[in-house]
C-alpha cells in the first residue's frame, strides 16, 4: 500500500512515565497517572495503528503531561503541573532544556524536511479525550480541531469528515470539538512557523470510551486512514 509521504503523525500525550531523574519530585496520588489527567488513554495505540495503515512517520512523547505538557506553549500556565510535582525554577528549566524543547524541535524539523521534499505537509496530532468531564458527557466520538481562518486546514478537515462519515455513519464526528482548534497547542504554535500554503495542522481527538474497545479502535483508525488517503 502506498505510503503517505506528505503526512506526519504525532502524539504528545502518549504515556504516563515519570523520567527517572524526576521521580523523587512526584508528590501526587499515583492513581492520577493512570487517569486521563496523566496521559491521553489509547491515543498512542491509535497513532501507531494509523502509522501502520498510512506508512507515515510518527513522533510521540511517553512521559506524563503532568510533569510538562508537550501540547502547551512555554507561556501557558498549564505547561507544568500545579499539584502532582514539587518543581523548583531549576527543575522547570531542566525540563524545558532536556525534554520539552528537543521534542518540539524534532517535530518542527520533521515537518520542514517533508515540506522541502513535497512542498507541503499535513500534520495530524493524535489525542484522546475522556467521555465525561466535570459531570458533562461529551457527545462525540471523534473531533477534528483546526483553524477556520486557514483555508487548507478548513477544507482538509471537512474533507476528512465527509469521507469518514460516509464510511462509518455510527460514529459521531464533530469539528472543533471538544476543544477549539485555535486554542493553545502544538499545531497552533506551528502555524506561526509554517505558512498555510505549506502546513496543514489538524488535531484529531478520539473518545477514550471508543478507544477502549479494541474492535472500535482498529476500525476507527482504518477508516481514518482511508479518509486521509482520499486527500492524497
Amino acid at each position: 500500500m502506498k505510503k503517505l509521504r506528505a503526512l506526519l503523525l504525532t502524539c504528545e500525550h502518549g504515556g504516563n512515565i515519570i523520567p527517572e531523574g524526576f521521580r523523587p519530585l512526584f508528590t501526587g496520588d499515583r492513581k492520577v497517572l493512570n487517569s486521563h489527567r496523566g496521559y491521553d488513554i489509547g491515543a498512542l495505540e491509535a497513532a501507531r495503528l494509523l502509522a501502520d495503515e498510512t506508512g507515515a512517520p510518527l513522533l510521540y512523547y511517553e512521559n506524563t503531561r503532568l510533569l510538562i505538557d508537550m501540547n502547551r506553549s512555554e507561556w501557558n500556565r498549564g505547561l507544568f503541573s500545579t499539584g502532582e510535582f514539587s518543581l523548583t525554577e531549576s527543575d522547570r528549566e531542566r525540563l524545558l532544556a532536556e525534554l520539552y524543547r528537543p521534542y518540539r524541535l524534532k517535530v518542527e524539523a520533521a515537518l520542514a524536511k517533508i515540506i522541502r521534499k513535497s512542498g507541503r505537509v499535513v500534520h495530524l496530532a493524535v489525542h484522546s479525550f475522556t467521555p465525561v468531564l466535570h459531570g458533562v458527557v461529551r457527545n462525540a466520538d471523534i473531533g477534528f480541531l483546526y483553524d477556520p481562518a486557514r483555508k487548507h486546514e478548513r477544507d482538509t478537515s471537512h474533507a476528512i469528515r465527509i469521507a469518514f462519515g460516509d464510511e462509518c455513519p455510527p460514529y459521531r464526528v464533530r469539528m472543533n470539538y471538544p476543544y477549539r482548534g485555535t486554542s493553545d497547542g502544538l499545531t497552533t504554535s506551528l502555524r506561526k512557523i509554517f505558512p498555510g500554503d505549506t502546513y496543514t495542522g489538524i488535531e484529531c481527538e478520539l473518545n477514550q470510551g471508543l478507544l477502549g474497545v479494541t474492535a472500535h479502535r482498529i476500525d476507527v483508525t482504518r477508516r481514518l486512514s482511508l479518509a486521509l488517503r482520499s486527500l492524497f
